[in-house]
């Protein structure tokens, strides 16, 4: 191995994204887990999620998701099935729908919000006060930057 290449497999930025990597990698399982116990996908749970704090439409909500409208449209579909969120259409726009939570899609995503603060607070238990709250603020600027570079609605 060149010694240049030797020198950029161990700088700190690669150190960064391999943790950064790492990290992501062990909330996603922890997720994938959660969700999967409420038969749920990820992605069906992010889009929970969302919903919490609003009412939007289908594109807005495919925005958010990073994902196509008839992929989101399934998602919806689903989610109705099971009750957990209800369409709304939007007056003055007959293909305009707006979709909100249910209060069984309310109860079930304050239920899974607590089982990601149990584990990741397990995750970071070893960790002192400051520096959890220096990663949390840290964690805050990476999502912040990543929906500016993607034009995320927030």
């Amino acid at each position: 191995m060149s010694e240049a290449r030797d020198k950029q497999r161990h700088s700190p930025d690669v150190d960064l994204v391999d943790a950064v990597v790492q990290l992501s990698f062990a909330v996603q399982t922890v997720l994938g887990r959660l969700a999967e116990a409420q038969e749920l996908s990820i992605t069906q749970t992010r889009m929970l999620a969302v919903l919490e704090d609003r009412d939007i439409g289908v594109q807005e909500l495919s925005a958010i998701l990073e994902q196509g409208k008839s992929s989101t449209s399934g998602l919806v579909t689903r989610a109705a099935r099971r009750g957990l969120v209800r369409r709304r259409e939007v007056p003055g726009d007959r293909r305009a729908v707006h979709v909100a939570l249910t209060p069984a899609g309310r109860s079930l995503v304050r239920e899974v919000r607590e089982e990601v603060r149990v584990e990741i607070g397990r995750l970071t238990a070893a960790m002192p006060q400051r520096d959890r709250d220096r990663l949390a603020r840290l964690s805050r600027v990476l999502v912040d930057q990543y929906a500016i570079h993607h034009r995320l609605p927030v």
